[in-house]
């Protein structure tokens, strides 16, 4: 999903193994690119794990604050969806801190190493099931 602020944007869904980078678009919002195209956003599902080439940084809110965040992963999450005018999508740390993807500093690399459960396709091309695990079947 990606953030209301970005719907007028061109997006695309994510992938396993998707490397994407944060960007702030057009629309002053940040969020993931493609690297195919800098002008596409690259749409997380709430529960997708990312890896991140170097610790998260965020954008330094005040000069006494750390923009260094410690860790190379997280996973993808949506907040405040109670509240349709403020922005939802948010990156949750190993901690359990939560920061706001628009607050990520822009420039970082992650890879998209896993899909949540949810967002698995459990049928084959003609309905068959597929083979989830060793010895399991949907």
């Amino acid at each position: 999903m990606c953030d209301y602020s970005l719907h007028n944007v061109k997006t695309r869904p994510a992938q396993v193994g998707d490397k994407v980078t944060t960007r702030l678009f057009k629309s002053c919002t940040r969020g993931f690119c493609a690297p195919e195209d800098k002008s596409v956003a690259v749409c997380l599902l709430p529960g997708t794990e990312l890896s991140f080439t170097e610790d998260v940084r965020r954008v330094r809110s005040w000069p006494w604050t750390t923009n260094a965040i410690n860790y190379k992963t997280a996973i993808f999450r949506q907040i405040n969806k109670d509240n349709p005018a403020i922005h939802h999508d948010a990156l949750e740390f190993p901690d359990g801190r939560i920061a706001l993807l628009t607050y990520l500093e822009e420039g970082q690399t992650a890879t998209v190493l896993q899909l949540p459960a949810a967002a698995v396709n459990t049928q084959g091309s003609e309905g068959s099931s597929v083979r989830l695990a060793e010895g399991l079947s949907a």
